[in-house]
């Protein structure tokens, strides 16, 4: 039994009103229920929100919200992983049924296409050794070789220092950047670990173009210019 959620919260600081703004003429979380809807591998979709607007908002592309997520777990600071297991008891409980993966999808990266979000639960299922499987792509930058941190003394030094210097970016170890299209979690990591970054984890690459992920007015722009183009193209 996989299960696909799309957790979001009311407020955004970064773009206000984020998760419901139109996105050529969608609402932003709109992008993510209709990608999620024809993935062939997930058996059931379910809104996780503590907005009663986003709710209704969902709910008229066929989504379905079982609950309004309690205030508890909807504040800035609240992590997903709770939210994971809230959304998980109550399909088990509600169903009488075990889930055996949670699918979350951040409606943050609307350019991720169906592909990515099933080659990402290919890979979990494939691979029973694994907990988790994020989707990430190759950045521009590598901690081995053009990304720095500063000292406690003031200094700025690499951040992945090796034996040998590093003078050519290809000789750098493969390095990946998370995206939120999807994460694939087994269900005991839930309660095995505290976060995902203990966990077994492998990465489901998706091209650097389809992985945008919104945090701010000029993401949203961006991703804007971008479906124009491909709509013009």
């Amino acid at each position: 039994m996989i299960l696909g959620t799309i957790c979001c919260r009311g407020g955004s600081k970064g773009v206000p009103g984020k998760n419901l703004k139109l996105l050529n003429g969608v609402p932003l979380i709109g992008h993510t229920i209709l990608q999620a809807q024809k993935s062939s591998l997930i058996d059931h979709l379910i809104i996780s929100t503590d907005s009663l607007e986003i709710s209704s908002i969902a709910k008229s592309y066929g989504a379905d919200v079982p609950f309004i997520r309690p205030e508890n777990l909807a504040t800035d600071t609240a992590s997903k992983w709770p939210v994971f297991i809230h959304a998980l008891e109550h399909i088990e409980a509600k169903w009488k049924t075990k889930v055996d993966f949670l699918v979350d999808m951040d409606v943050t990266v609307p350019l991720k296409t169906t592909a990515d979000i099933d080659e990402a639960i290919k890979l979990a299922i494939s691979r029973p050794d694994v907990d988790v499987v994020i989707t990430g792509y190759e950045p521009e930058r590598n901690p081995y070789f053009n990304m720095m941190e500063i000292t406690e003394e003031g200094y700025a030094q690499i951040v992945k220092k090796s034996v040998k210097p590093i003078v050519r970016r290809q000789d750098a170890p493969m390095v990946y950047s998370l995206s939120p299209a999807a994460y694939v979690v087994r269900r005991e990591a839930l309660y095995k670990y505290e976060h995902w970054s203990k966990a077994n984890c492998l990465i489901s690459p998706m091209p650097r173009e389809r992985a945008i992920d919104i945090d701010s007015e000029f993401d949203f722009s961006l991703i804007e210019y971008i479906l124009n183009y491909q709509k013009n193209k």
